[in-house]
């Protein structure tokens, strides 16, 4: 079902410095930086192999990412993987019996589709569906 991990996503709360880390120290070279308003979030993407390392940063702490912040601290916040067709894998994911957050994709980061499975189904880790179109 999955085609390859698109991104981790860590929650940061300070996002320049988290930048900081990743160009500097881990010599990730940064390749977009985007407000995603219908998630609720400043996200930058950086290179990692085929892969990306994605940071979020809150626009308010009432947001879902805003809310994790405040109850867990920084760090690993969901793994997304690549899907070809992201309805196609949302109902095989609802027919396996998984708890959707999304029953519809939404909008993601440079254009994607994306779509959540709950923690309570996937073992505890927050888990993200991306459908990308001509983005690697």
């Amino acid at each position: 079902m999955f085609a390859r991990v698109d991104h981790i996503g860590i929650a940061v709360s300070d996002l320049d410095a988290a930048i900081a880390l990743h160009e500097r120290d881990y010599a990730m070279p940064l390749v977009h930086r985007e407000v995603v308003d219908e998630q609720g979030v400043e996200a930058v993407l950086l290179d990692v192999g085929e892969g990306h390392v994605e940071l979020l940063r809150p626009l308010s702490d009432d947001s879902p990412v805003g809310r994790f912040l405040a109850k867990r601290g920084p760090g690993l916040h969901h793994v997304a993987y690549q899907v070809a067709d992201i309805e196609a894998a949302l109902g095989a994911l609802r027919d396996r019996g998984l708890r959707l957050i999304d029953e519809t994709p939404r909008a993601g980061i440079r254009g994607t589709r994306v779509a959540f499975v709950h923690p309570s189904s996937s073992g505890g880790v927050l888990t993200e569906i991306v459908e990308v179109d001509g983005v690697g």
